[in-house]
């Protein structure tokens, strides 16, 4: 049993140490644990300063992709590093390494797919009164748009075995902590969560430079994330919403046409007749929406499958770069490069290039 924590990180080299001196190297129930830090195109000394304190593997990111993209590649290498459980953590140390096994028990229980934990947003210090009233609005919301009971859906503190792994794909820029849940709770991923401890604030968030910033990213992204899971539920109901206004108009004009001053209120039927088209507009596009959302479905779980064959092949992960110097694995961009999965070191390159094709 590997469990590999993975560590997305943007120029974190004051706070790298701190996280890494929190982490577990042994915990009851998993024979390995190694760590994972994906350098997010950082300019200052992330990369060094996680080799000094004994990173086993590093993702290193040409430029800055952001949190989500750094995310998704820490994941697909972690899966190629042979990962049964893989746990997420923040860089500037906002959660407690301690709390890992706590985080990871449902998952070798066999209870849980994906564990997120509950910071308890209520019991935070730096949080104030506004920020804990809309991250519990926020996450109602994803939890009535995913069919979830997560309380803290903005977490990133997650642990996820190799079955939800293999499941995710995020297309968000901004971040993955929400469309991951929305996304499990339409999938056979099962979803819980747990009370964690949080450490004290290092730093201001890098996310979004203000609340509302945050909120209105936040706001947009579960729309978005929603529409693109129940296209025909949003637009279906947007319709009916416009419909009923071109109908209120309608009545009105024949209202005052019955009593005799419809020619002063032609406007209103003209107003009604748009409203009523654009209603048969958002209509169409939920049918629309609807069935590109199957062939969504279709095409994940083909990814999903490819991600499988993958793993079955020993196909290194991309960006890959050795952390410390003991785990004698060599930087890999593609066929030409070392092993990193366990694969003979005497199989070629050719061979390797003729079994991917």
């Amino acid at each position: 049993m590997k469990l590999i924590i993975q560590i997305p990180s943007w120029n974190e080299e004051e706070t790298l140490p701190g996280t890494l001196a929190d982490l577990p190297r042994q915990m009851p129930g998993v024979d390995v644990v190694e760590w994972l830090v994906i350098d997010d195109g950082s300019t200052d000394r992330t990369v060094e300063v996680a080799r000094e304190h004994g990173v086993d593997h590093i993702v290193r990111l040409t430029n800055n992709k952001g949190l989500a993209a750094a995310w998704q590649a820490g994941l697909d290498a972690a899966l190629k590093l042979g990962a049964d459980v893989i746990v997420n953590t923040d860089a500037d140390n906002q959660y407690k390494g301690s709390e890992i096994p706590k985080l990871v028990a449902p998952i070798l229980a066999g209870d849980a797919d994906m564990v997120i934990g509950d910071r308890q947003v209520d019991t935070i210090e730096h949080f104030s009164n506004l920020k804990v009233k809309l991250q519990q609005l926020g996450s109602a919301v994803v939890r009535r748009a995913s069919g979830t009971h997560i309380e803290d859906t903005t977490s990133g503190f997650r642990a996820y075995n190799r079955e939800a792994a293999l499941a995710m794909q995020v297309v968000s820029k901004f971040t993955y902590t929400l469309e991951t849940i929305i996304q499990a709770g339409k999938m056979t991923v099962a979803v819980d969560h747990v009370p964690i401890g949080t450490n004290p604030k290092t730093r201001e968030s890098r996310l979004f430079p203000s609340m509302w910033a945050y909120v209105r990213r936040n706001a947009v992204s579960i729309f978005r994330i929603y529409a693109l899971y129940e296209p025909l539920r949003v637009f279906m109901t947007a319709a009916i919403i416009v419909g009923i206004a071109a109908a209120a108009i309608w009545i009105r004009f024949l209202v005052a046409y019955i009593g005799g001053s419809g020619a002063g209120h032609v406007q209103s039927l003209i107003l009604g007749a748009v409203l009523f088209i654009a209603a048969v507009q958002l209509a169409a596009l939920g049918v629309i929406g609807d069935v590109l959302a199957g062939s969504r479905v279709l095409s994940q779980r083909i990814l999903e499958r490819v991600r499988r064959v993958e793993l079955q092949l020993g196909i290194e992960p991309s960006h890959y770069e050795p952390g410390k110097a003991s785990t004698g694995q060599e930087a890999t961009t593609g066929a030409d490069a070392g092993p990193a999965t366990g694969k003979p070191e005497e199989e070629s390159t050719e061979e390797r290039e003729a079994v991917k094709l």
